[in-house]
């Protein structure tokens, strides 16, 4: 399994004195340098942590992967179009949300979605749709073309009772399974962290988790090559 880094909230930490530090740029590159596999910013219409200069200088930068995660709207998929990151992975986005909170609606927006995926396609960027663990949005995945979903965690990271949060590690497995049998690569994230990536360690046949939040406040406390390894290790990863 491989472990990317979201860096939005270095972005938002930065933004909060409307100055230059600390660099979400830098972070990704020490990151890279403390192994992780890739790195993960979303550049939201809002703009209110990543910003398009960060995004392009990310492009440049780093020698992992840059998975860019977005809104199916016209002007962020011409961003995408542009600068041409390893992998785009389009979620939900609403204004007025502290973070993404679920997964696509892919049934109800087949032709946005669908559209959004050919022109990404058009320049020979890989596709993943952020989806609830439900068969049948997985299903409409493969129909439009993704060529790989990302679970939304948060409902198994969220769990009140460890019966809650085995009923959803079920679900997850049985939507993983699924969406490889139609020949989809399958990532996860939201929610992930130090306490609770052991037990999702359970599920087989997952490529890669992305976790930033978690990384990002561990660091302060005992840096960020200190949070990269213990997270590699709780992941195994060599």
């Amino acid at each position: 399994m491989k472990f990317s880094l979201n860096v939005d909230h270095v972005a938002t930490l930065r933004n909060a004195r409307g100055e230059g530090q600390p660099d979400p740029v830098t972070f990704a590159l020490m990151a890279e340098k403390y192994g992780v596999d890739g790195i993960v910013v979303h550049l939201r219409e809002d703009r209110r942590h990543i910003q398009e200069r960060d995004v392009r200088l990310l492009r440049e930068m780093i020698t992992t992967k840059l998975d860019l995660e977005m809104a199916a709207v016209d002007e962020i998929i011409e961003i995408a179009r542009d600068i041409q990151p390893d992998l785009v992975t389009l979620v939900p986005e609403k204004r007025r949300e502290l973070t993404t909170e679920g997964g696509l609606n892919i049934i109800d927006n087949v032709e946005q979605l669908k559209d959004a995926i050919e022109r990404l396609h058009e320049k020979e960027i890989p596709v993943s749709l952020f989806v609830e663990p439900d068969i049948m949005q997985i299903d409409a995945s493969a129909e439009i073309g993704a060529d790989f979903i990302e679970i939304h965690t948060g409902v198994f990271s969220n769990a009140e009772t460890e019966d809650d949060m085995y009923d959803e590690l079920d679900r997850i497995r049985l939507a993983v399974k699924h969406a490889k049998k139609l020949g989809m690569g399958v990532n996860a994230g939201h929610g992930l962290d130090y306490n609770n990536v052991k037990e999702f360690m359970q599920i087989d046949g997952i490529d890669e988790v992305s976790i930033g939040h978690a990384v990002i406040a561990y660091s302060v406390f005992f840096g960020l090559e200190n949070a990269i390894k213990r997270m590699m290790e709780l992941l195994k990863i060599d």
